[in-house]
Parts: C-alpha cells; sequence; structure tokens
C-alpha cells in the first residue's frame, strides 16, 4: 500500500507498509478518531490498548510492518506525538519511527518529538528503546528519562528531563 494522508502534514518516507492516517483511512485500519477538547491535536484510538495523540501540525502516517492489518508504527517527520500502548494488548511491541531515531517498547508511554535535526523521546511509563538511525547506538529510558537524538556519530547521553521540559512538551500534546 502506498497511500499516506496528513494531518496538516505529510510524511517522509521510510521502508514500512503504510496505512495511512486522517479519520476515512484511520477508520478502516481499526482506528478510530476520539473528539478532542481543543483543535491542537488528534486523537486516534486503535485497536483496544493502543492510543496515539499528535500535534497539529504533525506530519506523520501510521504502518503496519508486519502487514497484519493492524497499526505498528508511526512515522513521525515533525512535531509530536504522545502514544500509550497497553502491552497486555498489544502483541508485538510498537514503534515511532523519524530521521533520526526508532523508538521501540513493548509496552507503555512515552513521547516523540521530531524537530530540524533532532528528534527528542521522553519516558512517561515503562521502558523504551532508543536506536540511532545513523549509527545504530542504542540506548534503554526508564520513567522520566529523555533523550535528544541527531545525525552526528556522537554518542547518545540519556537524562532525567527537568519539569518544565516535561511540561512545555506534554502541554502541547494537551496532557
Amino acid at each position: 500500500m502506498s497511500q499516506t494522508n496528513r494531518f496538516l502534514g505529510a510524511a517522509g518516507g521510510a521502508v514500512l507498509c503504510v496505512i495511512g492516517t486522517g479519520s476515512a483511512s484511520a477508520q478502516t485500519t481499526g482506528c478510530s478518531l476520539r473528539p478532542t477538547v481543543s483543535a491542537e491535536r488528534q486523537t486516534l484510538n486503535c485497536e483496544p490498548g493502543l492510543s496515539i495523540t499528535v500535534e497539529r501540525g504533525a506530519s506523520y502516517r501510521l504502518a503496519d510492518r508486519n502487514r497484519d492489518g493492524q497499526v505498528d508504527a508511526v512515522v513521525l517527520s515533525s512535531k509530536a506525538a504522545l502514544v500509550d500502548v497497553d502491552n497486555g494488548r498489544i502483541k508485538g511491541g510498537f514503534e515511532v519511527v523519524t530521521p533520526q531515531a526508532i523508538a521501540a517498547v513493548r509496552g507503555t508511554r512515552w513521547a516523540v518529538d521530531a524537530g530540524r535535526g533532532k528528534t527528542s523521546v521522553l519516558v512517561l511509563r515503562g521502558r523504551v528503546a532508543v536506536n540511532k538511525v545513523s549509527t545504530g547506538q542504542g540506548v534503554t529510558l526508564g520513567r522520566g528519562q529523555g533523550v535528544d537524538v541527531d545525525h552526528s556519530r556522537g554518542p547518545l547521553r540519556v537524562t532525567n528531563w527537568g519539569q518544565p521540559r516535561i511540561n512545555a512538551l506534554m502541554g502541547r500534546l494537551g496532557q
């Protein structure tokens, strides 16, 4: 499949089976839009145990890596997404793929912000493995930890995010 839609943005390329975004195609992939209080974000409720909130203007698409008809990845080119995965209900994990990083989990809640030349990942619950696309280097983040990933060959540095930085990102996602 090659359909790509946009929630106020178009996604960049990746080697994944694309199943699209937007209300019509999201519903056909098992995801439905949940009304939000603000036009600043959009929330997709996919199969039970998977919720994805994307910031207004985010450039993304949903993907089915193993072609089983279920969303198992978000390809995010810009702005932020909040992903909530219940590992008791979602088998095989979930990924957020950006130009700089791949963040993968079995079950957790985390936010990814893809910006100009940098991806930031914050874990709110559980653990997330983050790998740098340019080098394959990886780290595992726990609750409250984050990492900034760019195209450089330098090492990834895990940090405990301060409350102002967490609040700024989560505020953009209506949290």
